[in-house]
């Protein structure tokens, strides 16, 4: 087993990570920026190493400061978290060519996933299902012939990246040329790559995603789906699971498709393929090569703890649980907390003047905040997930009612009231909602 453990991370899920390695035995090392001196994740390491200023540019992603903690803290893995340097070909490279374990995928599948274009060629090759869409942008012709065939909406997406960042929506020929202009500025300014590409657009989708878990002797497991259809302008506000539109049959058919396309390209560890859903039929967008912010949902409904998991299988090990051994039991759900005002959706960096997180059976709490600490305004909103379980969706819902009206923090704003506001809807109730859920309510 690794005797020791870099956390390439910060925040909750720096914490996240440190506890699954105390659970196993493994001491830890926390990297952080001057600002995040005092983050729990730091307090909480058996080590801790300053990896430069505050902006992440200068700390997170400075993949030369990251090795040097790793050198002279004695290592024998890195893990990345989800964010900053966790699907970066690259660094996973330099980690390996250091010997250094990187705790994720192979270098390879990073690359061949980090690319949409690249990624949906390889699903289509082992018959998982796509969305329709057209590559190369060269020749007007292709793009007419494309258009005709599909007809409008389509949009316009980054060839690398996420997040919602160089997407553009469609709807009439006249801002075609228009959008895919904007989408490429947009991508090269971040992600340096202008790649762009077209593709059909679904109007009313939910966004449903897959778990995989692989090792490295060929065995692939799926641990059911993630409901993550509550977005606003592409980022993830709640998620469940299981999916209450999915029926069993369409949960195995897609599951299936998602082990037999890993174990043919032989990807190990942790990975989630994400989808589109509509009318009954499911459209592969991409494949995120990393832990999931969400993955605690999977965990609570198999009892299954992915970082742990994730670990053993870059220690080397082989999976202990068999497909046969998952059984999907209750339901779970994950509203992310962002310090946030929660109706313009600013940033409310500052520090916290009093912290109550709610607790009892079946409330989880994945965050790294407390009582005086002070939020810094260089990173994501995200503080925090609080996490709820029941035997029955309603149950779990009841449970996520009485959590948020329990959680108490003051000093700053948080989106807390905008959860409240979007489970007591009759939409949500039913489970019904898709992605255009945020804007219908917003408007």
């Amino acid at each position: 087993m690794f005797k020791k453990i870099l956390i390439a991370n910060r925040g909750e899920i720096a914490l996240r990570v440190l506890r699954a390695c105390r659970e196993l035995g493994i001491k830890t090392v926390a990297i952080h920026s001057d600002v995040d001196e005092n983050a729990m994740h730091v307090r909480m390491a058996d080590e801790s190493i300053c990896v430069g200023p505050a902006s992440a540019q200068s700390s997170y992603l400075n993949i030369p400061a990251i090795i040097t903690a790793a050198t002279l803290t004695d290592v024998d893995a890195i893990h990345p978290g989800y964010g900053f340097l966790s699907e970066n070909q690259r660094f996973a490279e330099i980690i390996e060519e250091h010997n250094i374990k990187f705790i994720g995928p192979k270098s390879e599948h990073i690359k061949m996933m980090g690319n949409k274009i690249d990624a949906k060629k390889i699903m289509d090759q082992t018959g998982v299902p796509t969305v329709k869409g057209i590559n190369d942008l060269s020749d007007k012709n292709k793009i007419e012939d494309f258009i005709k065939k599909v007809k409008y909406p389509i949009i316009v997406k980054a060839a690398s990246g996420g997040g919602g960042k160089g997407m553009r929506i469609v709807t009439e020929e006249d801002d075609l040329n228009k959008a895919i202009n904007e989408a490429k500025i947009e991508a090269k300014k971040s992600f340096n790559d202008e790649n762009v590409y077209l593709e059909k657009f679904l109007t009313s989708p939910k966004h449903i995603e897959i778990q995989v878990l692989c090792d490295s002797f060929g065995n692939v497991v799926t641990l059911g789906e993630r409901d993550c259809s509550i977005q606003r302008k592409h980022q993830k506000l709640i998620e469940e699971s299981p999916s209450s539109v999915l029926t069993n049959e369409n949960r195995e058919k897609i599951s299936d498709l998602c082990r037999k396309s890993m174990k043919e390209i032989g990807y190990e560890g942790v990975g989630t393929l994400e989808f589109l859903y509509e009318n009954n039929e499911f459209y592969f967008m991409e494949m995120n090569t990393r832990l999931q912010v969400e993955h605690p949902v999977t965990e609570m409904v198999t009892g299954i703890d992915l970082v742990k998991e994730q670990i053993l299988v870059a220690n080397g090990e082989k999976l202990s649980i068999k497909q046969e051994d998952i059984k999907l039991k209750g339901n779970s759900i994950e509203c992310r907390i962002n310090a946030e005002h929660p109706e313009s959706f600013i940033p409310s960096p500052g520090k916290i003047t009093q912290y109550h997180q709610p607790g009892g059976l079946g409330i989880r709490v994945d965050s790294a905040v407390y009582d005086g600490y002070s939020i810094p305004s260089h990173y994501d909103s995200m503080i925090g997930k609080l996490i709820t379980y029941g035997a029955t969706r309603s149950e779990a819902l009841n449970k996520m009612n009485r959590a948020l009206e329990e959680y108490v923090i003051m000093g700053i704003n948080t989106n807390i009231q905008l959860h409240q506001k979007i489970i007591q809807t009759d939409e949500f109730k039913r489970g019904s909602y898709n992605i255009n859920f945020m804007s219908n309510l917003i408007e």
